[in-house]
């Protein structure tokens, strides 16, 4: 399961919302904190995700579009 320290983390939260996420879990076949664990993980992606993305902006930013296109343009054939 894990090879490595694992922290406990306490959050406050409504409690119909937290019986809801319950829920939800359950009908996914998992238990909250595991859906709580894959949330954490892609939230926690989101960074890499961002500086990827300015990255390639940055590699591109030579590229030049011509300018802005109007709506039957961008949806020619």
């Amino acid at each position: 399961m894990y090879t490595g320290f694992v922290k406990n983390v306490t959050f406050s939260a409504d409690e119909d919302l937290i019986e809801r996420a319950r829920e939800a879990a359950k009908g996914e076949h998992k238990t909250l904190n595991v859906a709580f664990r894959e949330w954490l993980t892609a939230y926690g992606a989101r960074k890499g995700n961002v500086q990827q993305y300015r990255a390639l902006k940055e590699r591109l930013k030579h590229i030049d579009s011509g300018g802005r296109y109007s709506r039957e343009e961008m949806n020619g054939r």
